[in-house]
């Protein structure tokens, strides 16, 4: 795990120019994290980064949002309102992770049942700081090193 400080909004612009290039279709990134800990504006980065132009906001109402105008399909799925596991499976994910990269806020009901996922990021913020735990997948140890 590398926990990363994240002073400004250029810091996590930043951060998702760093890890957006890592991505491809397939890879599934878990966002942890209070409400306005920065989740859905480090996603709206890394669609930005995709080449995505419409505007990305969070699914909190629609539980999925999916970009298909970008380098790849970007899913991004927010599972605050999920209560139970069946909720999670009638809404088909595991149908798409494999075509596009898949971006879970609020993941915890997610995990137990996800194959496997690319990095796990729990962002912070106390009122004054921001930072974010990056906990990258074997294979992604090194980037984060």
């Amino acid at each position: 795990m590398k926990n990363i400080e994240l002073p400004t909004e250029q810091d996590t612009i930043d951060l998702a120019a760093y890890i957006t290039p890592l991505l491809k279709p397939g890879d599934v990134v878990l966002l942890g994290g209070d409400l306005g800990s920065g989740k859905t504006f480090f996603t709206k980065q890394v669609g930005r980064f995709l080449g995505i132009q419409e505007q990305i906001d969070s699914p909190s109402f629609v539980l999925l949002k999916e970009y298909n105008c970008g380098l790849y399909p970007l899913y991004h799925l927010d599972l605050y309102r999920l209560k139970d596991e069946g909720e999670l499976l009638d809404l088909g994910i595991f149908d798409m992770l494999e075509s596009g990269i898949t971006m879970i806020e609020w993941p915890e009901l997610a995990e137990k049942l996800l194959p496997y996922y690319t990095i796990k990021m729990v962002f912070h913020f106390d009122g004054l700081k921001r930072s974010v735990d990056v906990i990258p997948a074997e294979e992604y140890e090194v980037y984060f090193s």
